[in-house]
């Protein structure tokens, strides 16, 4: 079976990753923060370029030995100050940190790390120094940063801190072993029930306003149907809360749809339905469970398909220059939607009000008004959008039990974003609710507050520790909670749009990635097809990002880890042949002939400054991109990032524009703006025509991989 290429050892999951970084000094007590602020010494360092701007410290590793002393500490640490705590930015990695507690400088009096893994978004990172430091951290003392041992290698921190531990991070300190225990048991049943060969079968699920209907096949008599809440483990069965009785052979079972259950009204539509019998211990499972395959949408709409496949990601009509949308001739686009900073549970002067199955919830308007406006402006022009799902921290959230209801309970500060909590009724109704309220509001026939065609699941869950935290998870069980969103989301969306998908977003490391907190995209694809096989297909699709393989280098041609079979280390735009083939793979086919829809939902090239120089090699990126892309008929959709260039995007320029704030030429189209003009017109070849001479190659065609993919 396919779990061999991601079964792994349990206690590797159980060991905290410890990544260790100082840039230290200058003692700022915080008393209301509890924290002391760190900064470095400029003046002492080895194979290091340093700088400091926008309240970042930049750092290009210059040799084979780069370090930095700080200096010596003007007041002593408090005794309980034993957590380094800072924000990073590093899409390549460091192979290892090491960091020295000076005087004297000793390999005694040190600790290294293993290797640091790569970030492409900024992250939060703590290691606990207690065990390490001794009795470091008097008046005078100071450190030695090593990092690592590669020149060319760019790490960007800000927020450098010691402090001492939170409530909860001693709370999961004291938990951790039964939790890994817990985990470990759940992951064994899990493998077990999907590589099970059950005697029964649910073979379809149907939901329509009123009814659910269940049809399968039970192998012997005295067989219970059982219902399956999204809060629920299909595999512990001690007890269900609703089981229907079932005689032996075919059968076909009306449910209604809506329940009182946990003190919530419930809609079934979120339910999936297993066959069990009782025994004296519980229920034993005879089937696998089963989501709806069909659910009557409240709309009659038809099928949209883009009219191109030149997209724009991060769509705002607030960021200006709206214009760039016919200019541009853009056909799909990507909104990101950050309901957590808009959703309440109490009314208050300026919020919408959103009855869910009885219970309400409040949106506060301005927020609204804005999506409004922009999902107005795209469907004004016929634009096929897909909105980003993304769950912001309890810290965030304006609305503390909003915050409470929706950060996954295992959340890892780390995270920038949240895995949705889907483990209590009242989270999941929550949850259930925004995504109700959403696709209730932009998929009506009139348009009338625009148009939201797709959903895409959070944000690049293979870096999930990133963008969508649950805490240290295998790769299994981090899936199947994310499944469970991917479900909740698409049931809700085709009870509105027949044609709403659900896509996974996925970064462009395939089969290897060197942060052992990540998971290779190609571990969770191959388990979510073992998911679809087991519990049934649904209409999800991809939106993959195939950056370069540093997302500072525009010459994507230049990549060394890609190569063009299904085990390539990275999907970059160089072997794009390999995501198109993979997209036309039997297995992966939507009830095994359809081919799912890919979106590459978030993509570019970066010019490191705005020399003349960088911003051709950036469109140079971009053209041998494009040229790739046009001949692969499995990709059906190109969505731009970033549409301006971002200050908080670690020192990178992705965008088509320029920072909106530079002090020049402030949003000023760079050349790689009039490349995406002309791509899909009759002038394409005239404007991309000068930039074949910096990829090195004569003719477009030649940059295609002739071979076979395996």
């Amino acid at each position: 079976m396919i779990y061999m290429n991601y079964s792994f050892i349990i206690s590797r999951f159980l060991f905290f990753y410890a990544i260790v970084f100082f840039m230290a000094g200058r003692i700022d007590a915080q008393a209301q923060t509890g924290k002391v602020m760190l900064e470095p010494d400029s003046g002492k360092m080895n194979h290091i370029a340093l700088d400091f701007r926008n309240g970042e410290y930049q750092i290009v590793t210059t040799g084979a030995d780069p370090w930095i002393i700080s200096l010596p500490l003007k007041n002593t640490i408090p005794g309980d100050h034993n957590i380094l705590t800072f924000e990073y930015f590093c899409p390549q990695g460091l192979d290892h940190m090491e960091l020295f507690f000076g005087p004297p400088l000793s390999e005694a009096r040190s600790m290294r790390t293993g290797a640091v893994g790569l970030s492409e978004g900024w992250t939060l990172f703590t290691a606990d120094l207690s065990q390490d430091k001794g009795d470091w951290g008097k008046e005078g003392d100071w450190l030695r940063i090593d990092f690592g041992g590669k020149a060319g290698v760019r790490i960007h921190i800000r927020n450098i801190a010691l402090r001492p531990p939170t409530e909860r991070e001693i709370m999961l300190a004291k938990n951790r072993d039964e939790k890994a225990r817990m985990e470990a048991e759940m992951q064994k049943r899990i493998l077990e029930y999907l590589n099970a060969d059950y005697s029964s079968e649910i073979i379809n699920v149907t939901v329509d306003s009123q009814t659910v209907c269940i049809k399968g096949h039970a192998s012997c008599s005295d067989l219970f149907l059982c219902e399956v809440a999204p809060y629920e483990d299909v595999t512990e069965t001690g007890d269900f809360r609703f089981v229907f009785p079932v005689g032996e052979g075919e059968f076909s079972k009306d449910i209604e749809r809506f329940s009182l259950r946990d003190g919530i009204n419930y809609d079934r539509l979120l339910s999936k339905w297993v066959l069990a019998e009782k025994n004296p211990s519980g229920y034993r499972l005879v089937s696998h469970a089963r989501y709806p395959d069909e659910i009557k949408a409240k709309y009659n709409l038809r099928p949209v398909v883009p009219r191109s496949r030149k997209g724009l990601g991060g769509f705002s009509a607030h960021r200006g220059h709206i214009e760039d949308l016919d200019e541009l001739g853009i056909s799909s686009a990507t909104v990101n939607i950050w309901f957590t900073r808009f959703m309440f549970t109490e009314p208050a002067p300026g919020r919408i009000m959103h009855n869910y199955n009885g219970q309400r919830y409040y949106f506060r308007e301005k927020e609204v008004m804005m999506l409004d406006s922009t999902f107005r402006t795209t469907a004004g022009r016929g634009i096929v959008t897909a909105g980003i799902l993304l769950v912001g921290k309890a810290e965030q959230c304006p609305d503390p039990e909003i915050g409470r209801l929706l950060q996954h309970p295992d959340m890892d500060p780390a995270g920038i974003y949240s895995m949705p909590n889907m483990t209590s009724p009242e989270s999941v109704n929550c949850y259930a609710a925004v995504i109700d309220f959403l696709t209730s509001r932009y998929t009506r026939p009139d348009k009338k507050y625009g148009m939201l065609n797709h959903l895409i699941i959070h944000n690049e869950v293979d870096a999930g520790w990133v963008w969508t935290n649950m805490g240290r998870k295998s790769a299994l069980l981090y899936m199947d909670a994310y499944i469970k969103s991917m479900r909740l989301c698409y049931a809700v969306a085709r009870s509105y749009n027949p044609h709403s998908e659900v896509f996974i977003s996925l970064t462009h490391h395939w089969a290897w990635t060197s942060n052992p907190l990540f998971h290779p995209s190609r571990d969770l694809m191959e388990i979510l097809l073992d998911y679809t096989r087991a519990e049934g297909d649904f209409h999800w699709a991809v939106a993959q990002h195939p950056y370069p393989q540093s997302l500072f280098e525009p010459k994507t041609w230049l990549d060394e880890q890609v190569d063009f079979s299904f085990s390539t280390p990275l999907i970059t735009f160089k072997n794009l042949e390999v995501l198109d083939a993979l997209m036309k793979k039997p297995e992966m086919l939507y009830q095994g002939k359809i081919k799912r829809t890919l979106w590459l939902s978030e993509n570019g090239t970066n010019s490191r400054s705005y020399s003349e120089q960088d911003l051709a090699e950036q469109a140079a990126g971009f053209a041998y991109a494009w040229k790739k892309m046009k001949k692969l008929d499995g990709i059906d959709g190109f969505q731009w990032h970033n549409w301006f260039d971002h200050r908080g995007e670690g020192g990178l320029r992705l965008g088509l524009r320029k920072f909106p704030d530079d002090e020049d030429d402030p949003g000023g189209k760079k050349p790689v703006w009039y490349l995406y003009k002309a791509a899909d017109t009759g002038s394409e070849n005239q404007v991309f025509g000068p930039y074949k001479k910096i990829t090195g190659i004569r003719r477009w065609n030649n940059i295609m991989y002739k071979g076979k993919i395996e």
